[in-house]
């Protein structure tokens, strides 16, 4: 399906409210029934018709179509973030006694509900560099029936071989979940390559204002049905209609907004690819990223992250240049209109031994991630000039 008609027509049945152009937000929490019969049903398949919006809603209805369409799969569900997204994900698929491979450093709360969370039940996991097949053919035990992948991840952009990672999965009955956050949809489709279930943050590109949070789950439709039947109901996760609404209001500029973004992010990483105080660039469709030719093989494009190393030993350099900035701000997240920063060394707390001698001959320590928002490239590189001569 074309995705003009994904973004502006699917699902979207006019004639059934007012021939509106915009769906209206359907701010409902119950549904009534005119036959005992009807409700019975309901209550037997509650994904089969509309009981109650902790379930299904029909402004949500709309956004599911579209974005499980997006991903090429068969259906999907849509949490309140990409957090609780990825937690029905797993926790659905595993029991006491399972063991997990996760790509190393994975999202803070994945890490913490592998760390945490799953070991109160039984579950352990093993980190490892997923960049290599072997790796995940070593670290897959006799009890292992979960593979965690993040492709690319977020600060260096590590890629996994997914199609090689899935079918090494499927040969053994092992489940799959990628977050598929950096690329979006228009850039990566997991599960076309064989990933059992695709992860996104709709926070990010999807919603694209940075005011709403949301979280996308596509895969098969008994998969989807399965953690609907149980974490989807049960943990009350799911999105409201307001936040649906916005999420289809921003679906809307997708891929003029992901163009805009791919086009300046190409011009600001030539900048700071150049600039003196920049020791280097990690970005997937740089020549310079080691896995370069494989990103070209899994991704149409990179979107607007990327990480620079600057070339300093202090970090007191590193919390000027962030702190100089007048336009660029500095926050968590991305795929919003405004450009963002975000030093590594925000992640030390004060008396911790690094951040007191701090080892600049570590590359990480001295990482800033940057996204490229929807300003002019000749704004943003205007700013990093005046906050890079200020160290």
């Amino acid at each position: 399906m074309d995705i003009s008609q994904i973004i502006n027509e699917l699902a979207e049945d006019r004639e059934n409210y007012f021939n509106a152009v915009a769906p209206p937000i359907m701010q409902t929490s119950n549904f009534v029934f005119k036959k005992v019969a009807d409700l019975h049903k309901a209550f037997e398949d509650e994904m089969g018709g509309y009981l109650y919006s902790r379930g299904l809603n029909p402004t949500v209805d709309i956004l599911r179509k579209k974005l499980a369409a997006l991903d090429g799969a068969e259906d999907c569900l849509v949490f309140n973030n990409g957090a609780a997204a990825i937690f029905a994900g797993i926790f659905a698929n595993i029991k006491s006694g399972d063991h997990i491979v996760s790509v190393a450093k994975p999202y803070t709360w994945v890490q913490r509900m592998f760390d945490v969370i799953l070991p109160r039940f039984g579950v352990t996991s093993t980190y490892i560099d997923g960049t290599k097949i072997e790796n995940w053919k070593n670290a897959t035990q006799p009890n292992t029936t979960f593979y965690y992948l993040e492709s690319p991840n977020s600060w260096d952009f590590a890629l996994q071989p997914i199609k090689e990672v899935a079918a090494l999965a499927k040969s053994k009955r092992i489940t799959t979940l990628i977050d598929n956050s950096y690329c979006t949809p228009l850039y990566q489709k997991p599960v076309e390559m064989g990933i059992d279930m695709a992860m996104q943050t709709a926070t990010k590109y999807i919603g694209g204002h940075s005011d709403t949070l949301g979280g996308v789950l596509s895969g098969s439709h008994a998969m989807m049905k399965k953690i609907f039947d149980s974490e989807y109901l049960n943990i009350g996760s799911g999105i409201q209609p307001f936040n649906a609404w916005l999420l289809i209001r921003g679906l809307r500029t997708l891929p003029a907004r992901i163009e805009r973004i791919t086009n300046s992010t190409a011009k600001v990483v030539s900048f700071m690819k150049q600039h003196p105080k920049a020791e280097s660039i990690i970005f997937p469709f740089d020549e310079s990223f080691p896995q370069y030719e494989l990103a070209k093989q899994q991704m149409k494009g990179a979107c607007g992250l990327f990480t620079f190393v600057l070339k300093t030993s202090k970090m007191e350099s590193i919390i000027k240049f962030c702190e100089s900035l007048q336009h660029i701000m500095m926050a968590v997240s991305w795929g919003g209109h405004e450009s963002l920063v975000i030093p590594k060394c925000a992640g030390l707390k004060p008396d911790d031994p690094i951040a007191i001698g701090f080892d600049a001959s570590n590359k990480e320590h001295r990482y800033v991630r940057m996204y490229v928002g929807l300003e002019e490239a000749e704004y943003l590189i205007a700013d990093l000039e005046q906050a890079l001569i200020k160290f």
